[in-house]
């Protein structure tokens, strides 16, 4: 038949789109859930850019030079499993039957890791595009090391009005077009449909100016979402833009060819009925068969990208021919630019007071320039937080090589951006603010977890340590919902040579795992002799006795700048002769996954317990038997004053153990 509905569309493109089309209506009808309505409008675009512009090889997925994908707006994920399938990736029709349903390869929303095709955890809107900005920045650096014979890639976003609504999409477009990525393209499906009906009840926004403030280069293509020929000129002059990233403005029709559902707002969640599919499948052209697949479809398109499969085979031949360069650049890649440490920072003097934060500086001037795949930022706080590069420059359109990263203030963005640099391969950030605006950062720190993203979230001004700044600065319920939070590793050091040796566990590890390293704004006492040399063998563990003795009847739990405070009150307690023990625990996380006997050797729950740290105390009880923390907000007023105020104190342990010790007589 002729292509009235998909202008363009060769006989093998037309065949796809219909059948994604299809399938985007019989996966979430079987499942009774699910986003039908954007799928449909967009799988012309889809099938655009897998058959004419995307690099990608469906016989090896994970080709390191392969453009990266992105679906910013994950609830249309049965479209990327729709074209995951029709070109050739191993995602079957048992797998599309199985759409949102438990353990299936096709979740609910783009999970990395778990579909072919799939490069980033998608679904909270917006987050995806300042994904793209962190692959498309990872891809420049690695570009700028080893040269474009190497690295020659590009980053390809579909993005829709929520995305655009959400801030973080404001934040991630205002970096993108001042460091101008111009191997970043974000096609904007303009439907004029949210799950509440038009966007016009909330939404008057001119996109198109507003991607031009950025810096932007922006194509509007108006009604010509069903129109390849027209998107691909559209895609090919951003691919001419080479100073600028670029915003292609698609008007869309939500559910299109549904006649009964089109350009309305039940189109965006709501499965369709049998009849709907049925009338649409008709217009399609497509058997009336549920999940319907033609045979030949992959195949023909696997054939089709030959080229570009090739492409492939010919970087692997200019990678082995490249010698020493091209295995520094597999090797990078293959371990997201794990340290090779050979030189160790000079510790910090036994007995001085040091503030946390200043041991990252240090950590930074010896680790960073033995890191490959190190990048280091901050949210406009560089001198503050101690990530500053000493052997590097700032990142910038004239400056593609530059691994010192000026987020700005956009903290939300800096840890989406991180993590797509972390999922590219080849790199573990570093990036860094207060450790109160963890409150800004937290749905990019959840998506980094969830996706295994290697990154290191750095968070100093950990307490009410800070002070005068006042309750809006100070830190209280933040370690515990952080905490609280799957695979993240929550760490807060015992002192500053304990902070060295951590940043370099993160540095150096095989597989990074996500991590915030909480550190201290004020300074505090670095361990000496035993104490320190119990930190040395066992801080990576999560948890360590500092000071044990068979005799003791209590023990005394810390955390980060508390530790010093537990261990003046063991001291204390000895001088009135009643034998405690310390305990420090920097990282949760990690020492619930140590062995069992080893936690109980730690803890010793057989006698009574107390924990110190200034924050909330919910969760502690896990550990010890009683709390002492921090369950209101803070106060404005010099640190010192703070935790006297507060009771974070030597004399707060030393009287609870007296109290404890007598009612239990």
């Amino acid at each position: 038949m002729t292509d009235e509905l998909f202008l363009g569309a060769t006989p093998l493109e037309g065949r796809a789109i219909r059948e994604i089309s299809a399938i985007a209506m019989d996966a979430p009808a079987k499942a009774n859930s699910g986003h039908s309505g954007t799928a449909m409008a967009l799988a012309p675009l889809g099938v655009m850019l897998f058959s004419r512009f995307l690099r990608h090889d469906p016989t090896d997925p994970s080709w390191s030079d392969r453009d990266r994908f992105i679906l910013s707006c994950g609830h249309a994920s049965i479209l990327q499993y729709g074209l995951a399938h029709a070109f050739g990736y191993d995602v079957q029709r048992e797998d599309l039957e199985a759409f949102r349903q438990a353990h299936s390869r096709t979740p609910g929303h783009p999970e990395n890791g778990v579909t072919a095709t799939v490069e980033v955890t998608t679904g909270p809107l917006g987050q995806g595009i300042a994904n793209g900005v962190g692959m498309t920045m990872a891809e420049r650096i690695l570009r700028s090391d080893y040269g474009e014979g190497l690295v020659n890639h590009r980053t390809w976003v579909i993005a829709g009005d929520g995305c655009l609504e959400e801030g973080i999409s404001h934040e991630a477009a205002s970096l993108a077009g001042y460091l101008g990525l111009d191997r970043l393209t974000v096609f904007y499906d303009d439907n004029h449909i949210t799950i509440d009906g038009p966007t016009e009840l909330a939404l008057r926004d001119d996109p198109e100016a507003r991607f031009k403030a950025y810096g932007w280069h922006v194509i509007n293509v108006g009604e010509c979402a069903n129109d390849l020929d027209a998107l691909e000129a559209a895609t090919r002059a951003a691919i001419e833009e080479t100073e600028r990233p670029t915003l292609i403005i698609v008007r869309s029709h939500i559910g299109f060819p549904a006649r009964a559902m089109m350009d309305r707002r039940e189109a965006h969640g709501s499965p369709f009925s049998a009849e709907v599919i049925e009338e649409t499948k008709k217009v399609l052209g497509v058997p009336l068969e549920p999940f319907y697949l033609d045979p030949e479809l992959p195949s023909e398109f696997v054939e089709q990208l030959a080229p570009l499969r090739q492409e492939r085979v010919n970087w692997e031949a200019r990678v082995a021919a490249a010698g020493d360069q091209g295995r520094a650049l597999v090797t990078q890649l293959a371990t997201n630019g794990a340290g090779v440490m050979t030189t160790a920072p000079e510790l910090f003097g036994e007995g001085t007071k040091v503030a946390t934060r200043k041991a990252m500086q240090r950590a930074m001037d010896v680790f960073a320039a033995q890191t490959k795949g190190l990048t280091a930022g901050s949210a406009d706080l560089t001198d503050n937080t101690g990530v500053i590069l000493t052997y590097s420059s700032a990142q910038a359109h004239s400056n593609p090589g530059g691994r010192q990263i000026h987020y700005g203030v956009r903290e939300f963005a800096m840890a989406a951006v991180m993590v797509g640099q972390a999922l590219h391969g080849g790199f573990r950030p570093a990036g860094s603010t207060f450790f109160v605006f963890s409150d800004y950062m937290r749905p990019a720190l959840r998506l980094a977890s969830l996706s295994h993203a290697g990154v290191l979230f750095v968070f100093t001004h950990d307490s009410v340590g800070v002070g005068e700044d006042g309750p809006t600065h100070q830190p209280i319920e933040h370690l515990m919902a952080l905490r609280a939070m799957p695979r993240l590793h929550v760490v807060r050091p015992s002192d500053a040579n304990e902070t060295l040796d951590l940043v370099e566990s993160f540095l150096s590890a095989k597989v990074p795992v996500t991590t915030a390293l909480v550190l201290s704004r004020q300074d505090m006492p670095v361990l000496s002799g035993s104490d320190a040399a119990a930190s040395r063998s066992n801080a990576r563990r999560g948890g360590y006795v500092v000071r044990e003795s068979p005799e003791a009847v209590f023990t005394l739990v810390g955390t980060g700048s508390e530790v010093a405070l537990c261990l003046s009150a063991h001291d204390a307690l000895a001088d009135k002769g009643i034998v405690t023990r310390v305990v420090a625990m920097p990282c949760w996380r990690c020492f619930d996954e140590q062995p069992a006997e080893y936690r109980r050797d730690v803890l010793r729950r057989s006698i009574p317990s107390v924990s110190l740290e200034a924050g909330a105390t919910l969760g502690w009880t896990k550990y010890v038997d009683e709390a002492i923390g921090i369950d209101s907000f803070g106060l404005s007023a010099p640190g010192t004053y703070v935790f006297e105020y507060f009771n974070i104190t030597p004399e707060t342990l030393v009287a609870h153990v007296e109290n404890a010790l007598e009612e239990a007589r």
